[in-house]
Formats: structure tokens, sequence, C-alpha cells
């Protein structure tokens, strides 16, 4: 899904959370390495039509039925990229996108999301990012926080997109741009300050990723105060911002 920052690199076939020139050729070789012969063959087949299809005279273009048929022709584990690469290849545009995304399966929703900084330069796509961000699909709010998001979510919307991985477990290493849109937030730092306040008072734990986000967020408070209700200095922020 996503290469985060600080971790092992991401499996082949997985997106990559920023978009280069290279981006695409890399997810390519990466997929092509991982798939057997016939999967290999069904990709190539599947790219050159998406590539030629204009979608005339065809009630479904054949990209998209590439696209509902990915999962069993390649895998699961690497449909996602495979379903990217057909995205950029029929060169789908924003009025695509958002029929796939309504239409599609859960899996080809985040598709979609995947493909968002490959295919679309400005904000014209923030409905789908906005959609996805309403639901409880882990995968899918995953794939919401992606790079786009990172580029075009306003401030107040991010800031919450943020708080609801924290809530439904998400991993912030999942969230692209995280260091840069986080750093010296001190909106942010509110809302993550009252989140681990709220959790505190029901006698719930605070999630570990918080920590990280407030430290970026926010100078550390004045030695001898827990940085956030309800956490030690062992597993919070140490002086300087930085995490223990």
């Amino acid at each position: 899904m996503t290469h985060p920052p600080h971790t092992t690199p991401a499996p082949s076939g997985t997106v990559p959370p920023t978009t280069t020139p290279d981006a695409l050729d890399a997810i390519r070789t990466r997929l092509e390495a991982d798939l057997d012969g016939a999967a290999r063959a069904w990709l190539h087949q599947a790219l050159q039509e998406a590539a030629g299809d204009d979608g005339t005279d065809r009630p479904i273009p054949v990209w998209e039925l590439r696209l509902a048929e990915a999962g069993r022709r390649v895998g699961s584990h690497h449909a996602d990229a495979a379903r990217v690469l057909i995205l950029h290849a029929a060169r789908a545009g924003t009025d695509a996108l958002t029929r796939v995304y309504h239409h599609g399966t859960a899996d080809e929703r985040r598709a979609v999301l995947h493909a968002l900084p490959h295919l679309v330069t400005g904000p014209d796509a923030l409905p789908l990012v906005e959609d996805a961000l309403r639901t409880n699909d882990t995968r899918l709010l995953a794939a919401a926080v992606g790079p786009y998001a990172a580029r075009h979510l306003p401030a107040h919307a991010w800031r919450h997109a943020v708080l609801k991985c924290l809530f439904t477990g998400v991993p912030v290493d999942t969230v692209a741009g995280l260091e840069h849109r986080a750093a010296e937030d001190a909106e942010l730092a509110r809302m993550l300050a009252d989140y681990a306040a709220e959790r505190t008072a029901a006698g719930r734990s605070v999630p570990e990723g918080l920590h990280r986000v407030l430290a970026l967020a926010t100078a550390t408070p004045p030695h001898g105060t827990d940085p956030v209700p309800g956490t030690d200095r062992a597993h919070g922020t140490r002086p300087h911002g930085k995490e223990a």
C-alpha cells in the first residue's frame, strides 16, 4: 500500500507514498518481478488495452473490466499496483475516477485513491478523499491519507484525518507528508491533547502514534509535566520534541 518513512521498504506490488517521474516505472518493475508468467502476460495485455481504449461504442470501457478482474488475475497482494497502472494507462480523468470510485468495490476505490497523485494535478478529486475519510474501512482510510491528500486537503480536514487514523488504528506512518504538515501546528497539538484527555478520562489508552504527531506539532511542555494527559515521560516525549 504505502512505503512509510523510517520503516523497512514496502513489499513488491505496493504503491509508494510519493510521486516521482519514475514512480510508476518502479511500481511496474516490482510488480512484474513478482508475477508468474500468466499473470504478467495478463498485465501486459490489460495495459495495452487500457492505453488504446477510447471507450467508443462500449457501455463500459475495457479497462474498467480489467480493474474488476485484477485481483483474480494477479492476486490480492498485487491488485492495488496493477489497478493503479491500468488507471494510468487509460489516462483516467477526474470524471472517470469518480465513476469508478462510486460504482466500484472497496478494492477498486482504494486503487483510485492510490492513483490520484499520478493522474490529478489539482484539488478536483478531493471529494473522493473526503468520502473515504468518512468510512471506517482502515485500508480505505490509509489510501485516503496518501500524497494527494498531503498536497490538497485543507488544514482543518487534514487534522481530522490524522485523528481519524489514530481513532481507527491506522498507523500514522501511513499519512503522507506527516512531518511537513504537522510541523508546529498548534491547532493540531490542541486537538491531540483534547483527544488524549478524553481517552484518559474514559480509562482508555492513548494511541502510540499520537506521541509522534504531538512531537511534530508542538514543543514539549515545561519540565516536570506530562506532554499529554494520561502519559508518562518514559513513553511520551523528551525535551526538544524528540520521541522517546
